[in-house]
Order: structure tokens, then sequence, then C-alpha cells
């Protein structure tokens, strides 16, 4: 591990930190690990706004599974995000600055965007939505999404958020699988200059989402659509009626309430959707916001994410504004117009803090290395990376080119199952090792077993394990065997823990290093594909009688998709078949689950039992083609199509 290169926070970040010392942090760690129930009880009366205080903090057993937290409590996300704020000083303050795709900015105060929420609540409501009902929102990086996210919240409807970048088909399996009775959409969306027909992909989807009654579509584009009567509805025609109220009176949930449903990738191939409650994941989000990214009452805050993944919900929406702070929302990509975009909002905003994912990070080494010197980056304090571990190599270069050698860099582990960061360094206090994601946040207490289910020891690999509930933590999977399933993914693998899929070590100063996904989940610019879910794309063309996806290390994002191929008969292997085959997969699922390669092969190396040696295609994916590495290939049944494979690769 590298572990030489040790980075100490700057004497002025250490000044104004909230946590300013290591003494400070592990006294408030012990405290949080020694006893649980307190330490969240005291949080969660300090972050949060209870309109009934709980009878039991915690209830859990991981064995069921079963995790309860603040039983009893009631509150409302949308309450602890806007009313309370318009209630006293921050009324006018900025709540969320948007830049646009085209560079324009908007900017929501509390007081506005509370107005706006409460109105399109009561259109919700006018049409029919309630407490419990699931809402989908397929919508791009614009100021109407948070709108609708926390309308659901004030009504206590259920939201899902789908990734604008996903195709119709799987926008539709996802309605299906939540059984949403509402969609929220745009006429079209706009990303790196190219407009992107999202109400034509909604109206695909709905041809077999019979659960959907009504379709709400914002004008971002002014794109010609069509608009089924008495199904559709133009978002700002609605909110602007002259019957509709200015005031909702937020709806009361229970603390375990369900706030939203995101759906992520596992490794059956079938999007999983996982549940988060009200009370515990905004406790976790607002709590990690404030200490990890130290943000205070004048900073200026920018998470370049996506709504339609977990950091967009936890760090653009729920956890900045539910500590009153000001959040920057971008829609666009990092090199459009030009590699010094990012550093441009920067630099304009006076943006104070800065998370983004090491992908843009490598992306914009390579393609603006220059380009931060250009730019006046002086008030930025933090760096955060998010959704992979960062290498160290751009580790470095965030730390010197972008933050000038005097920015913490708070390097974040977690994930859409965790609700809120679980590991990362404190930009005023904690020594910082590029790669490393350093020290559990309060109230985490990890482990990492060996396969054999013992601790590991100093520097070995294992499998990161929780041993203890976290406020924020999924509360269950959506649909009806959710118990199963929690225990497939989760809990059942090393009982009594639960188990998050990566693979770590732990260093002789307790830094943890994150090693990537151990299950067939590829990690691609931060967002998780299963390999399966690819496959079965792959498979679905009429080409191909078969395939095997694997990742390998890529470049710029981290791990790139590889896709064997084996053909059906009549199909000969060209570069225009290819080519077919990449973008039946972006239709079928989206652009993100492109493959960087289909390689095409006789067969795929099987053992007697039929099931693909993933080991040997995964080493030959990566470059590694000598076979002395490749352990015993005795089972399987044909050994010499090992060499065939090596011998066929795209990038031989």
């Amino acid at each position: 591990m590298a572990t030489e290169q040790i980075f100490i926070p700057t004497k002025e970040n250490q000044s104004r930190a909230w946590i300013s010392s290591m003494e400070e942090y592990q006294k408030m760690y012990d405290a949080s690990v020694k006893d649980p129930e307190k330490f969240w009880d005291e949080q969660a009366k300090e972050f949060l706004y209870w309109k009934k205080p709980w009878d039991t903090t915690l209830e859990w057993d991981f064995t069921k599974p079963y995790v309860s937290w603040f039983k009893g409590g009631l509150t409302n996300a949308s309450y602890n995000c806007l009313d309370r704020h318009t209630q006293g000083l921050h009324r006018n303050k900025a709540a969320i600055i948007w830049e646009s795709d085209g560079g324009r900015t908007k900017m929501y105060t509390y007081q506005s965007l509370l107005t706006k929420v409460c109105r399109f609540a009561n259109v919700l409501k006018d049409h029919g939505v309630k407490k419990g009902d699931v809402v989908a929102i397929f919508m791009p990086m614009v100021p109407e999404v948070v709108t609708a996210m926390l309308a659901c919240a004030r009504i206590g409807a259920i939201h899902t958020i789908i990734f604008s970048g996903f195709s119709s088909q799987a926008l539709r399996d996802r309605i299906q699988d939540s059984n949403a009775k509402c969609l929220i959409t745009v006429d079209a969306g706009k990303r790196g200059g190219k407009v992107i027909p999202l109400k034509v992909m909604a109206d695909e989807a709905m041809l077999e989402t019979p659960t959907i009654e009504t379709c709400f579509v914002v004008t971002h584009s002014r794109a010609t659509i069509n608009m089924q009567e008495g199904r559709d509805f133009y978002y700002h025609e609605e909110t602007r009626r002259r019957d509709i109220s200015n005031e909702c009176e937020p709806e009361w949930v229970e603390a375990d309430h369900p706030l939203f449903i995101l759906y992520t990738s596992g490794s059956t191939g079938k999007p999983k959707g996982v549940v988060h409650s009200t009370g515990g994941y905004l406790l976790g989000c607002a709590i990690t916001t404030k200490y990890v990214f130290d943000l205070h009452d004048e900073d200026i805050y920018f998470c370049s994410a996506d709504v339609g993944w977990i950091t967009g919900h936890s760090y653009i929406v729920y956890g900045p504004l539910c500590i009153g702070g000001t959040s920057l929302m971008f829609e666009g990509i990092p090199t459009y117009p030009n590699a010094g975009r990012f550093w441009e909002i920067c630099e304009k905003h006076a943006v104070n803090q800065f998370y983004t994912a090491p992908t843009a990070i490598r992306s914009l080494m390579k393609n603006g290395p220059d380009e931060p010197s250009k730019y006046n980056l002086s008030n930025l304090r933090i760096l955060g990376s998010v959704g992979e571990p960062i290498n160290p190599e751009a580790w470095l270069w965030y730390f010197h080119e972008v933050g000038q050698g005097r920015c913490s860099v708070v390097d974040t582990w977690w994930q859409t199952e965790s609700g809120a960061h679980m590991i990362s360094n404190l930009p005023g206090c904690t020594p910082m090792k590029p790669g490393s994601a350093t020290l559990p946040f309060f109230g985490v207490q990890p482990i990492i077993l060996t396969e054999e289910k013992k601790e590991a020891a100093v520097d070995e690999d294992g499998r990161l394990c929780i041993k203890f509930p976290w406020p924020s933590m999924l509360r269950r999977m959506w649909g009806e065997d959710s118990d199963k399933r929690m225990m497939d993914n989760y809990f059942g693998i090393f009982p009594g823990y639960y188990f998050s899929g990566d693979g770590a070590a732990l260093d002789k100063d307790g830094y943890y290093w994150l090693k990537g996904r151990v299950d067939d989940v590829i990690n691609v610019s931060g967002h998780r594909m299963s390999t399966a879910e690819v496959e079965a794309a792959l498979n679905s063309h009429a080409a191909v009688a078969e395939s095997a996806v694997v990742g390998y290390p890529h470049e710029i994002k981290g791990e790139g998709i590889y896709g064997y191929v084996v053909l059906n008969e009549g199909f000969e292997p060209s570069d225009d078949l290819t080519q077919m085959i990449v973008g039946h997969v972006r239709k079928d699922i989206g652009p993100i689950a492109s493959p960087d390669y289909i390689h095409f092969v006789p067969d795929l190396p099987k053992t007697r039992s039929g099931k693909i040696m993933r080991r040997i295609v995964r080493k030959i994916a990566a470059g590694k083609i000598d076979k002395e590495g490749f352990g015993d290939l005795s089972t399987l049944v044909d050994p010499d199509i090992v060499d065939v494979i090596i011998e066929t690769r795209p990038n031989a």
C-alpha cells in the first residue's frame, strides 16, 4: 500500500473546521460506538425537527434482517429541508443555484423553493397522489427535479428517480417493478450541447406501464412532443393554476416511512429497488454533509453528480438543504464546451467545497491538465471524491493542480445502500494518504473478513463488512421477496454482518484501502453495472448465441465493460456487427452500459458442469495472457479455447 505519502490538513482548514483535531475525532467516534443509541439519539435531536419524539431509538437483528431507527417518531423530510429554514435568517438565503448546460444561472431561495414545492405538492394531491404512492421521476439536472423530490416527500409519496441516461426499456422495467402511479419528466434534456428526447422515451415506456395514471411534463427544451389527453399535463400550467395554494401542510410520517426507492445493479442482473427511510436517512445525510464537507453557513457547495444516483439524492438535495446550506447543481458534462467547465463554475460562484468522481478527475487530467491554473480557485477549501476508489495519481493531481496544495481531499467510501458516507477523512483533522478512504465516520463499525469469515490481518485483502446498524442504511428491498433478497445480497454471506460487496484492506495505521467490487458488478465511472444485466442485453440480439461480460482496467472510467460474444450460425464477426451489438445494448439499457470491447470468440471457457470460468476471461480482458497465472485449467471441457481467446483478443 502507498502509505509513504501523508498530507496534513492546513492550519487554515484546521482552524475553522467543525472537527479540528484527531483527539476530537477520536473522542466523538469512541462515544458513537461505545453507546450508539445515546449518540444517535443526541444527533437526531440536534439535526432534525420531529413533530413527535420517538419511543425507541433502535431495534435491530441482522439475522432476520430487521432494523428500525427512531420508532414512533414523526417527521417530514420536506419540512426539515425547507420550512424550518424560512422561519429565520435563511428565508432569503440561496438554497439551490442552478448552472445550465448552456451557462445560464438560476437561484432559488429557501422561501421561493418552499413555495414551488408546496404548489406542486398540491398539484400532485389534486391528481390523486397520496401518502405511500410511488412517483417515478425521469428528469435531467433541472431545478424542477428538486421540487419534484421534495413535493413527494411533503405529502408522504415515495419517489423513485430513474437516471435520465437510461433507455426507455430500463425506465419501463423500473416503473413496472415499483408500480409507480405517476411519472414526472421533461420534453427533452440537454447534455453536452445535445438534445435528448426524454418525453419520447417516456412515451415508449408508458406503452407497457399500465400503473401510470398521470404524467407531468416540464418544458425545458421546447421540443415538439405528443401529449396524451387525460394522462399528460404540462408541469408549469398545472403549478400556475389559480386554484393551487402556495401552502401545503406537510404529511407527518413515521421515521421508517419510505422516502424513496433507488434502483441499483445487483449480481443477478435484475435491478434492485433499495428502500430508504425518512428519519434515519435524512439524519445520515445531514450529519455527514456538515462534518465531511465542513459546511458552514456562508459556504457555496458544488456537487457535480446527477440526482439519478444516490450521490445526487444525498449530497445535492437532502444533506445540504437539511442543514440550511447552499447547493449548486449542474446540468451538463465536465468537458463541454471545454475542459475548464468545472473550474469556470467554481470561479463564477466562488465555490468552497467541490465534490466529483475519480472518472471526471482522470478525464480532466487527460483533456485539460493545465485548465485549473487559468481560473481563480482561491475560494476552494475542500475537494471531494466519490463513486470508486481514487487512484493515487488522480488524487495527487486533484490536490496539487486543483487544490493548489492547500485544500483537503475527502475520499468518501459509501454506497446506494448505505445512504450516506461510511468511511472518509474529515478535512480539518485527518492526515491524508492518497488512495485511502482513511477512517470510519461516527457510528460506523467496519470489519474486514476473509472468505473463511475470520478477521483479516493488517494489509491482508478481505471483504468489507459492517458490524452494527447505522441510521441511513437501507431498510428493505422493494417487493414481496425483500427479506430473501436482503439475505442473499447483504446479510447472509457473512452471517451477523452487513456485507458491502467491496474488497478492502486495513493498514498499520488503521486506514482503509478499498479494492473495488468482489461480486459480478462493474463500477463504470462510479456507477454500478451488473454484468448479468449487460449479458442479458447482449444475448437478446439476434446474432448472439451466448456472452460473458467482465470489467477491465480503464484509464478514465476506472473499469470498462468487456464483452465476450459467441455468434449464432449465419453471422460473422465484423466492425459493422460490433457497432450493431453495442448499439443494441445502448438501446436496451442506456449509453452507460455500452461495451468498450466486443470480443468475438468461438466458445467460452467452461467447466464440465457448464459454468463459465470467469477468472480466465477477467485476466485476458485485463491483458494478462500468461497461462501460468490462470490457475488450474483441468476442469475445462476444452482447455485449448483459452489459447484461441488470447490470440483473438481485440487489444492484442
